[in-house]
């Protein structure tokens, strides 16, 4: 009985790692244009992919499908759109993701994160540390030595940040990419 029970642990978890890894990887990247953003999309395999944007009230405002490529960047420009939050959705046959973005007007004199720091620690983990002045949403996305996206994650931060990231399992030197509101990239290795 012990037996059929590990046997039925072991596909589960089989089938729950297949099916996140067949998930597409994207990421939102603001400019140093204020409202210009690239999105990155890397799927499983080649085939039809769909990129949405979705107003603050979840009208669909934009849209496009790209067919026969398995990864890519798009440049989208929300100047002269209204201030506010907007939804960028990227779907493939593997499944649909989506990213927040906060497009202000004259967001360049609001930023406030100061500083942007990577420290390489033992067994492969880095600190990434950001000096912010108070609150604020930021994107981290950590790229690996080829440039392929490996990590993207949203944040709101409120205050100075410290996290720990463990990237044992990537080979060579990983660069991260902090993106505030006001579209600023900041870049650390």
């Amino acid at each position: 009985m012990k037996t059929k029970s590990t046997v039925l642990t072991l596909v589960a978890t089989v089938v729950s790692v297949l099916a996140f890894a067949a998930n597409p990887k994207m990421a939102v990247v603001g400019q140093q244009k204020n409202g210009t953003y690239k999105v990155y999309y890397e799927g499983a395999s080649t085939g039809k992919v769909t990129l949405k944007v979705y107003d603050n009230s979840s009208r669909e405002i934009f849209t496009e499908t790209i067919k026969g490529l398995n990864k890519f960047m798009r440049p989208l420009n929300f100047a002269g759109m209204d201030p506010g939050v907007y939804t960028i959705e990227i779907s493939d046959e593997n499944g649909t993701q989506a990213q927040n973005v906060i497009h202000i007007k004259n967001a360049k004199e609001e930023t406030t994160i100061k500083a942007f720091h990577v420290c390489k620690l033992q067994d492969g983990k880095y600190l990434v540390s950001v000096a912010n002045e108070g609150t604020q949403d930021i994107n981290i996305s950590v790229y690996d030595n080829n440039e392929n996206l490996i990590h993207t994650e949203n944040r709101t931060v409120n205050g100075d940040l410290g996290l720990v990231y463990n990237l044992r399992q990537v080979s060579g030197q990983p660069v991260f990419v902090v993106t505030d509101m006001a579209g600023n990239n900041l870049t650390g290795k």
